[in-house]
């Protein structure tokens, strides 16, 4: 579904991506790992059009949008959540989800038919599927942290992607939050369908939940393969330095 070819950006002389190749096949879940600074971000703002690549290949369903903007790629079947939540905190959970269902649908309010009557079923079909449908009615600025990056995931639903890409999904959760929230996001890839990628510094999660995973070294791909064969990998273990490779027994 998607493929990123010797994608190359640089700031100012820095390169931030050298050359880094990404294979997330339809219907899987894909993991970006990486020590800080490795251009996770980067590459995913590469991805979803934030930023454009200096040169290399991004082939979504076969078709090149590298450079696109965002509203394209997004009209394009791609969605994306991020680090930092973004979501319109004055509004109720409902409205939140709401706004993006009726961007997806190119509809909007008019004085005859208010925009409380619109999308009412589709918008609480994406809460009831992500456990928010009983806080629908609630500011969402008033959520818990943990509830305000699942609404953000409920918001990208609303585009109706072909491929959702999360960045950082359990940044700031409490370990029972991050466990809830990733089984929530592979029961999302299974009931809907989804092709999954997500950038995630919790080790334990990644080999837990990931079927590929892909390592950002310094702006390169080290390596990208199934968790057990990245776990081995010496490159992978230098990178890392070891410690959050090893696995439960002891064995890196």
């Amino acid at each position: 579904m998607l493929r990123v070819e010797a994608v190359y950006k640089s700031f100012d002389g820095f390169m931030a991506v050298n050359g880094a190749n990404l294979h997330v096949p339809a219907g899987s879940l894909v993991a970006v790992i990486g020590p800080n600074g490795a251009g996770k971000t980067t590459l995913f703002n590469l991805i979803t059009g934030q930023l454009k690549p200096d040169r290399g290949k991004i082939l979504f369903k076969g078709k090149d949008i590298a450079g696109l903007p965002p509203y394209e790629i997004c009209e394009r079947g791609i969605a994306r959540s991020f680090q930092i939540v973004n979501i319109f905190p004055r509004l109720t959970v409902f409205e939140n989800v709401q706004v993006a269902v009726l961007s997806q649908q190119r509809k909007s309010t008019n004085l005859f038919y208010p925009a409380r009557n619109l999308a009412v079923r589709e918008t609480y079909a994406i809460l009831e599927s992500l456990g928010l449908a009983d806080k629908a009615g609630h500011i969402a600025g008033s959520l818990s942290h943990g509830d305000q990056k699942i609404l953000e995931i409920a918001m990208a639903l609303g585009n109706e992607p072909d491929l959702l890409i999360l960045d950082e999904p359990t940044a700031g959760m409490s370990p029972e939050e991050t466990f809830a929230t990733m089984e929530l996001i592979k029961h999302l890839a299974d009931m809907r369908g989804i092709t999954i990628l997500f950038c995630e510094h919790d080790m334990e999660v990644v080999f837990s939940v990931a079927q590929s995973i892909m390592v950002m070294h310094q702006g390169r791909t080290l390596i990208q393969g199934e968790p057990e064969e990245v776990r081995r990998n010496e490159a992978v273990q230098e990178a890392y330095l070891g410690s959050t490779l090893t696995s439960p027994e002891g064995d890196v």
